[in-house]
């Protein structure tokens, strides 16, 4: 897994929490994946869902808008994705939106994003794995 501040839902997730004063939520996040460093894959559980959660897909979209716009641009930037619900329509066969919704299809992938949250929530400029 990449670096989860480098993606643009992240940020922008992030920008939110720090927008509706819930950063404390952000800080309680980090605590339940540090709790869980030392757990068996199979008992990790996927804590940074929770991070994304409060907020719709129509607010990340907004926020990532706002956050791609520069500011002397005067026109309306506005960042639409495709939801999850349209993407198993699009594609039957793939069940494989792990990336977009968190449902890592093994125990290890919840070990890695919540390592990836960890780094991020310390500073550390490294990947997860």
């Amino acid at each position: 897994m990449a670096k989860l501040e480098d993606f643009i839902a992240f940020k922008a997730a992030l920008q939110l929490h720090k927008d509706k004063g819930t950063m404390n939520l952000v800080e309680d996040i980090y605590k339940k994946c540090l709790g869980q460093v030392e757990s068996k894959d199979s008992d990790v559980i996927n804590y940074v869902r929770d991070f994304y959660a409060p907020f719709t897909a129509d607010e990340i979209s907004l926020k990532i808008g706002e956050l791609l716009s520069p500011i002397e641009i005067k026109a309306e930037v506005e960042i639409l994705y495709q939801n999850i619900e349209n993407l198993h329509q699009a594609c039957p066969k793939n069940l494989g939106d792990w990336y977009f919704t968190g449902e890592y299809p093994t125990a290890g992938g919840n070990r890695v994003v919540n390592r990836a949250f960890i780094n991020f929530f310390e500073g550390k400029n490294e990947r997860a794995y």
